[in-house]
């Protein structure tokens, strides 16, 4: 089971980067309540319409959002995954190739900027994967990954 969590975990790091920024480009793009969603009026409004659906654009712009709303709610689930991880991190290597990836940096581009090969990084990656994996909340034997079994790599 633990090594589920930890395929989990190094899928979201590799997601971590979009997620974030997809969550700041919802955000930005809910703020305001919508341009020209009034319900329509006069004899238009008394036509018959389609079964099972609505003409009404405010319902239909607030239904839209609505999924919007549980879009975000989604990503920031699996961004808090590795956050609540984070101070796992203890050696000074592994915390600098964490924050890279997290910026969505290659392992070449972190190999260049560490003066290591990207093999190495690779490593360094895959021990940050299995010390997250590894976290055991609570005190218990086993693995909190109850949020790790519904995440779906986009890769």
């Amino acid at each position: 089971m633990k090594e589920a969590a930890s395929k989990q975990i190094e899928s979201i790091l590799k997601d971590y980067h979009w997620m974030m920024n997809s969550i700041n480009v919802l955000r930005d793009s809910m703020k305001d309540a919508g341009e020209g969603l009034t319900a329509q009026y006069g004899d238009v409004a008394g036509m018959p319409k389609a079964q099972g659906t609505t003409s009404d654009p405010v319902y239909r712009e607030c239904v839209r959002r609505e999924r919007r709303y549980s879009v975000i709610h989604k990503y920031e689930a699996k961004i808090s995954i590795i956050q609540d991880r984070m101070h796992l991190i203890r050696d000074d290597r592994e915390i600098e190739v964490l924050h890279w990836l997290l910026e969505g940096k290659s392992y070449r581009w972190i190999a260049k900027h560490m003066g290591l090969s990207h093999t190495h990084i690779g490593r360094i990656k895959d021990s940050i994967v299995k010390k997250m994996g590894n976290y055991v909340p609570n005190g218990t034997d086993v693995t909190n990954d109850t949020k790790l079994r519904m995440h779906k790599s986009a890769c």
